[in-house]
């Protein structure tokens, strides 16, 4: 089988799965509904995985066009997959830990009756299909496609328990939010055709369009600026970040595949792979950097005074898809991708150890747990080396790429001496420092804090069976590791492979060098300062949670910390701005236009002319009672007239 082959197998195979179970999945038992809809991942990994090894050995980039979707005199689109090694990298991710999730899935919603189960995971893997289109196509079209597909697909799994109606709104507001950035990335697209003598909305054509200074610095910033609102919307970035939150109302595993493996993590490779782009237009890079800072500040701050298990790791991953955001706005894509790979690891690893507690205790405030180190050991270790790659702290895969960025950012402002990126750089070293904080806070509380009173559903929690402990154990060890990937040169020499591997891609984009490297001397400082501060931080979280609950509510209360938690519990009253500004003008302006426009004056002129018309015809019928008396005295009087008018004339 030639690689173009198995390249167009990758999304179809999860496709074929979900149409499969999706006709046939209620007829047959649930061991063989989880089988089919995992052997299209596996499988869908197994050509990754050769094209992987075909590029890693130097070969070259692997492209299949199907069919031609649209040929007109301005435009010509193709349905056509495309894999370089970035590429390359988020197919072997997406299928990977989907794989992983759908495994887990097995044993997980093995109480849903026999058609949620086969819906659940014909969505699941429908899910994985359309982000597999979307990593793997060659033009905007056709990624615009697959964007669609997860959004579709967020929306039917955030809401897979619909009967409940807070968990059908938490769907209906993250199709409703990215639909506002889904707007955005189309009119991005127009601006990039308009500007593009060639018609082509080809991704490589859009970088070299962009190399080529044929096309104003203002109509490249434009489309830029605009195809990150997409991505905003995509990947919970500041405005656009409040759906994310919510999206915790589907089922976990779910929440561990948006999270990790799929849909938030579009936006970083939308911008990373339209490189050339981003880097030719003047502001954008920026603009991306400033947003990403931002937001990886504010969702720490919500995630401290956050009692939800599972919305602890959705502010967590808003922040650090702000710092993959912000690898990228330094103009070094290689380490927000970096960060993306770790962050699926130890996030799809937090998320589904978070499900494991859920599936034990059967809730997820964590002031009703504790005690679980000693009930569910297992999970705690796993979830305890995730905790620590999300905060950074060596070895960790986290470690490794959060201190590539950080670092990226404080040689931007080495090289530039610019301001704003010694701000970034020191709001990203606050975050992580928050970061710490907060994970292992929830550590504590979950896991070490013993508790009062504990729930019977605490005192008889236990690891879970296999099926969910094996893919817990494998994302474990990744989480563990997959940092050595790249490892920076001020530690060992020669081992940047990750960094290496990407360099073809970016060059080949057009991506221009703004970001020289780190004295040696200067980076060892910074990271043993963040590094420092970091585990101190984990260490107190830990030491107050476990021990000193009423010292924590004490510091809550004072006076320097009252104004940042009141900010925290409110989330920053972003979903009360939107309340405020956005859905009550909305839903008044549809009143008045319902009561003035529709009831006043269409239903008014559509009533009133039946009205009319009805009233004639009571008129009309008074002339035809049906009795012959009255007849004669119409036809003679009739004849009268007649008569008179006739003599009249004469």
């Amino acid at each position: 089988m030639t690689l173009e082959t198995k390249l167009a197998l990758i999304p179809l195979l999860p496709l074929l799965g979900f149409a499969v179970n999706g006709l046939l999945g209620r007829v047959w038992s649930r061991k063989t509904t989880a089988l089919v809809a995992l052997i299209g991942p596996l499988l869908a990994l197994s050509c990754a995985w050769d094209i992987f090894s075909h590029l890693l050995h130097g070969g070259a980039a692997v492209q299949t066009t199907l069919w031609t979707w649209m040929a007109t005199a301005d435009l010509h689109v193709d349905i056509a997959l495309f894999a370089d090694r970035l590429t390359a990298v988020m197919l072997l991710v997406v299928t990977g830990v989907g794989s992983l999730i759908h495994l887990y899935s097995a044993e997980y919603m093995e109480t849903e009756d026999r058609w949620g189960y086969a819906r659940y995971f014909a969505y699941l893997n429908l899910f994985t299909a359309m982000m597999l289109v979307l990593v793997s196509a060659s033009s905007l079209p056709l990624m615009f496609v697959g964007w669609e597909g997860v959004g579709l697909c967020s929306y039917l799994l955030i809401g897979f328990w619909y009967h409940n109606e807070s968990y059908a709104s938490a769907g209906r507001k993250a199709f409703i939010v990215n639909r506002v950035g889904d707007f955005g990335f189309l009119l991005g697209m127009f601006v990039l055709l308009m500007a593009s003598s060639a018609g082509s909305l080809d991704m490589s054509a859009i970088n070299q369009l962009a190399s080529s200074g044929t096309v104003r610095a203002a109509t490249l910033s434009t489309a830029a600026i605009l195809l990150f609102v997409g991505a905003c919307g995509k990947s919970a970035q500041i405005p656009l970040h409040v759906w994310l939150p919510d999206a915790m109302a589907g089922p976990t595993p779910v929440s561990a595949l948006i999270h990790a493996a799929t849909m938030v993590t579009a936006g970083v490779y939308m911008v990373t792979r339209l490189g050339g782009l981003f880097t030719h237009a003047p502001g954008a890079l920026e603009t991306v950097a400033v947003i990403g800072t931002l937001t990886a500040f504010a969702a720490a701050v919500m995630a401290v005074t956050e009692r939800d298990l599972k919305k602890v790791l959705a502010y967590s991953t808003i922040s650090q898809l702000g710092y993959m955001f912000v690898g990228a706005g330094t103009g070094v894509f290689a380490a927000g991708i970096f960060h993306l790979v770790t962050h699926a690891f130890f996030k799809a690893l937090l998320f589904l150890g978070a499900g494991a507690v859920m599936h034990a205790v059967h809730t997820m405030d964590m002031r009703r747990m504790g005690g679980l180190r000693r009930r569910m050991p297992w999970t705690f270790w796993l979830f305890l080396i995730g905790s620590a790659a999300l905060a950074g702290l060596p070895p960790m895969s986290g470690f490794f790429s959060k201190d590539w960025i950080l670092g990226a950012a404080l040689a931007r402002f080495q090289a530039s001496h610019d301001p704003v990126w010694a701000v970034i750089w020191g709001a990203g070293v606050l975050t992580a420092i928050l970061t710490a904080f907060y994970i292992f806070r929830a550590v504590a509380l979950t896991f070490v804090r013993e508790p009062d009173t504990p729930d019977d559903a605490v005192l008889h929690a236990h690891d879970p069976g296999p099926l969910m402990l094996v893919p817990l154990a494998i994302l474990g060890v990744l989480a563990a590791i997959a940092g050595f990937l790249n490892v920076p040169a001020a530690l060992a020499h020669h081992r940047e492979y990750f960094a290496h591997f990407l360099e073809p891609v970016l060059v080949g984009s057009g991506v221009t060098e703004l970001v020289p490297p780190l004295e040696h001397g200067i980076e060892l400082a910074a990271m043993a300062f963040t590094v420092v501060a970091a585990t101190l931080a984990a260490g107190f979280a830990w030491w107050v949670y476990s021990r000193k609950l009423e010292l924590a509510q004490r510091l809550a209360e004072s006076p320097l910390m009252r104004p940042w938690r009141a900010a925290s519990e409110a989330k920053f009253w972003f979903d009360q701005a939107y309340a405020r500004f956005v859905v009550e003008p909305v839903c008044s302006g549809a009143r008045a236009l319902w009561e003035l426009v529709d009831v006043a004056l269409i239903d008014n002129a559509v009533n009133g002319t039946a009205y009319a018309v009805r009233q004639i015809a009571l008129g009309m019928r008074a002339l035809q009672p049906g009795l012959v008396n009255r007849y004669v005295v119409y036809l003679a009087g009739g004849a009268v007239v007649l008569l008179l008018m006739l003599m009249g004339q004469l």
